[in-house]
């Protein structure tokens, strides 16, 4: 899934960089993601055989948690007819299509003659994407499907919809012209399970990280917050809208959810610094570490100050090809440099 501030290429240098500062191995350890976004680092890590805290405070991240994290046994499908994986994908790809909210709000022929016309989605991969999310939902009601085959499910879904939206990556504008990747007829397929030692706890939660950070308690802590005034809610309205099913008021010719309240204060040039602070003088957790790039909201210098307050820190940098929502846009370089600010973190030993 393409995704804004998505560290997916550079998951060995932000390992590297906590293997250097932290010097540690990986038995017993608690590491927490407390952005999680679509759980590329957490996943990583979970591979690595630590115990994962995931936290996001929008809906389809959580969701996207709830299946890459933390579950951890096979997916059977006991309580369907249809018992294991292959029935239940074949099922679900040839139900009977179902007009739902997608196609009467995100697609041309279901937006015709209305104020705006969308082109979010072909009629066709639409109709899927109701019919499909229609059924999950009535199983889950029904008791026919366990939370943990829910959220995978719904993880499936999410996936496959991404991979057909007529959008440059992000859903904050859909593309005058269906493009050819939109075209093709959505598949809906099985993911992957990440199985590791029963022994480890993975914990996912879908709070705001400054609530939830007065909650925790861990070894590692990895901050990927917002670096800039994008805002995540509006980006990618229309996975939380899948997730989330829950026919809500839109607006506008892009027809993002009307009311919504997760906009994050780590967009907020007013709010950013305080916010950044509390958090982290009320992180329990040993190491901090803050992936963080040139083009961040936060000054260099005052990230510095302000972790260097809290105990022993240090900077690690390196250049990265930079994100690009299409090509079509003119950027002012095609590279960011990529820091990573670490901090050992004044406070009681846990042990690693």
């Amino acid at each position: 899934m393409n995704y804004i501030g998505s560290k997916l290429s550079i998951l060995n240098y932000i390992d590297n960089t906590i293997q250097d500062f932290a010097k540690i191995n990986n038995n017993n350890v608690t590491f927490c993601d407390i952005f999680a976004g679509t759980s590329s680092v957490g996943k990583y890590f979970k591979k690595k055989n630590y115990s994962i805290i995931s936290n996001d405070i929008q809906y389809y991240s959580y969701v996207i948690a709830k299946h890459y994290i933390e579950n951890n046994k096979k997916i059977e499908f006991k309580r369907l007819k249809q018992n294991n994986i292959t029935d239940v994908f074949e099922y679900l790809n040839n139900l009977n299509n179902k007009k739902g909210f997608i196609y009467y709000n995100y697609t041309m022929e279901g937006t015709e003659n209305q104020e705006y016309e969308r082109k979010y989605f072909t009629e066709e991969n639409a109709i899927k994407i109701d019919s499909i999310r229609i059924k999950i939902e009535e199983w889950k009601k029904n008791n026919l499907v366990e939370e943990n085959e829910y959220y995978y499910l719904l993880t499936c879904l999410l996936e496959a919809a991404d991979k057909v939206a007529n959008t440059a990556s992000v859903y904050e504008a859909f593309l005058k012209n269906i493009k050819k990747s939109a075209c093709k007829p959505l598949q809906f397929r099985p993911l992957e399970v990440l199985i590791n030692s029963e022994t480890k706890k993975y914990i996912v939660k879908n709070k705001d990280a400054n609530d939830l950070i007065k909650e925790i308690e861990g070894d590692i802590l990895y901050l990927d917050p917002p670096y800039n005034t994008r805002k995540y809610d509006t980006n990618y309205h229309m996975l939380e809208t899948i997730a989330l099913y829950d026919n809500p008021k839109i607006k506008g010719k892009t027809g993002i959810r009307a009311e919504n309240n997760k906009r994050s204060k780590y967009c907020m040039k007013k709010e950013v610094e305080q916010t950044f602070e509390e958090l982290i003088k009320n992180a329990k957790f040993k190491y901090i570490f803050l992936s963080y790039n040139d083009e961040g909201i936060i000054p260099f210098k005052r990230i510095e100050e302000i972790m260097s307050k809290y105990g022993s820190y240090k900077v690690y940098k390196q250049e990265h090809k930079r994100y690009k929502a299409d090509n079509k846009r003119r950027y002012l370089k095609n590279n960011t440099i990529e820091y990573i600010h670490c901090l050992k973190k004044n406070m009681p030993e846990r042990g690693i």
